[in-house]
């Protein structure tokens, strides 16, 4: 994959003339397409002009500068671990979920950090008689790893989206795709991934109503990867199954969990791909369908899944939203891992308490424990209580060696792929400094939504 445009601004930017801006374009061309040196030069010209002509150091109207300039952090995703689940990402999250916000509030809205956002129907002009439903919607992003493995992504993907609907309570309806190709890649790629997707509609009876298909950067980028996502909708008319609802005394249990998508990279990435059918299953799906229609489910507080901080940055989440601690009993977690799965973990040197493991979280009175568990026994699906919820702000593990300890999560996941384990898991030097600088774009990127909105007010012949 290369970002033609990206490649372009960035030599401009370091002094590069035409001619040789031109040239390594035309090798990029040459490395990705079948085409010739005069088509590649022609193609090269074009997108050197067109990113002169973009320049935003030639706006002279202050105004349109000010709305077309990136706010910079001077901090890049990568080395703030975005995306990758951990302390680094949970920051940058929660700057997200500020800027989120706005005058009309929802029922669980992103500033929870929960698996996923719902609204009252009631709390919406013109559907003020349903006052009982409530809409819960979640996008999830494909595992960027799988882009040359499209049904394993879509397959997974589309699990985890559900996953995350099921977790709150929520009766999964609808399923929406978005998914970007490189220039360069086949079509059977995309069927491929659709194919995928369609498996888990077709087990979970839930349809795909609506999607988008396009290539990545349109003709600026050349290659073949595939990235996207995919966003489901979900409605319940019981209470939800938030992270807030958790008490002091709660009693935790977790279901069986074989992972997913970082499994099945982890699997193929290290040549272990034997490993990759043990994530095919849907018994996730089936113990949330299970709970949900028992006489028990009044005295579940909050459901979530084990996903890509691993049980350790989940716990921290949920503990940060819930205000609350718990004590984890690491002997229960551990028989609840699959076998072949925690083979390969410690195979490859992969911490199972920092990776998704597809396993579900139940937060519940003691009164249903017992139940849960046998009634999840009937169905295949191995359940035990792991631990139970504390005022002590923390998350603690006691560990097989009988060892209590306190557990954090790390700057990044667990390092899963050789490239993620050369580049560490380490919390950078600079951390702090780094923070304030991101703190600072997310305020400059809150003033000019407001600027924005002001303007157009002004402007609107219909005053708010």
């Amino acid at each position: 994959m290369s970002d033609l445009e990206g490649l372009t601004r960035r030599l401009l930017k370091r002094g590069k003339n035409d001619e040789e801006i031109i040239s390594r374009i035309i090798q990029e061309y040459l490395d990705f397409k079948d085409i010739n040196e005069d088509e590649a030069k022609k193609y090269s010209k074009a997108i050197l002009d067109e990113c002169k002509r973009s320049d935003l150091s030639y706006i002279s109207n202050r105004f349109i500068k000010e709305l077309l300039e990136v706010e910079i952090a001077d901090v890049t995703i990568g080395r703030q671990g975005v995306g990758c689940r951990g302390a680094g990402d949970f920051f940058v999250h929660k700057l997200i979920a500020e800027l989120s916000e706005t005058t009309q509030k929802p029922f669980l809205a992103p500033n929870s950090l929960d698996d996923a956002g719902a609204v009252k129907l009631s709390e919406i002009k013109g559907f003020e008689k349903y006052e009982d439903i409530i809409v819960v919607s979640k996008m999830e992003g494909i595992h960027s790893r799988l882009s040359d493995f499209p049904f394993i992504c879509g397959f997974h993907v589309t699990r985890a989206c559900l996953r995350d609907l099921y977790v709150k309570g929520a009766k999964p309806i609808s399923i929406m795709v978005d998914v970007h190709l490189g220039d360069d890649a086949d079509v059977g790629k995309l069927f491929d991934f659709m194919a995928g997707i369609s498996s888990i509609s077709e087990l979970t009876n839930v349809p795909i109503t609506a999607g988008s298909t396009l290539r990545i950067g349109g003709d600026m980028v050349i290659g073949d990867r595939l990235v996207g996502g995919l966003s489901a909708v979900g409605v319940l008319t019981d209470n939800i199954l938030a992270r807030r609802n958790i008490q002091i005394g709660d009693k935790i249990l977790m279901t069986e969990g074989a992972g997913g998508g970082t499994i099945a990279t982890t699997a193929i990435y290290s040549g272990n791909h034997e490993v990759v059918k043990e994530t095919l299953n849907i018994k996730f799906l089936e113990a949330c369908e299970l709970i949900l229609e028992s006489d028990y489910r009044k005295h579940i507080r909050a459901m979530c899944d084990v996903t890509n901080g691993g049980l350790r940055g989940d716990l921290y989440e949920i503990n940060y939203e819930a205000n609350c601690g718990v004590l984890i009993y690491e002997d229960k977690v551990r028989k609840l891992v699959n076998p072949n799965v925690l083979n390969l973990l410690e195979k490859v040197g992969v911490d199972y308490l920092g990776v998704s493991l597809d396993a579900l979280l139940i937060y519940c009175s003691e009164s249903a424990v017992s139940k849960i568990i046998s009634d999840l026994s009937k169905i295949d699906i191995k359940c035990f209580e792991i631990g139970y919820v504390d005022n002590s702000k923390e998350v603690k593990m006691i560990h097989i060696d009988g060892k209590e300890k306190t557990i954090l999560p790390r700057f990044r996941e667990s390092a899963y792929t050789k490239i993620k384990q050369v580049i560490g898991e380490d919390t950078p030097e600079k951390k702090d400094i780094m923070e304030k600088k991101i703190e600072i774009a997310a305020e400059k990127s809150l003033e000019k939504r407001k600027n924005i909105i002001n303007y157009i007010k002004t402007n609107s012949k219909i005053k708010n």
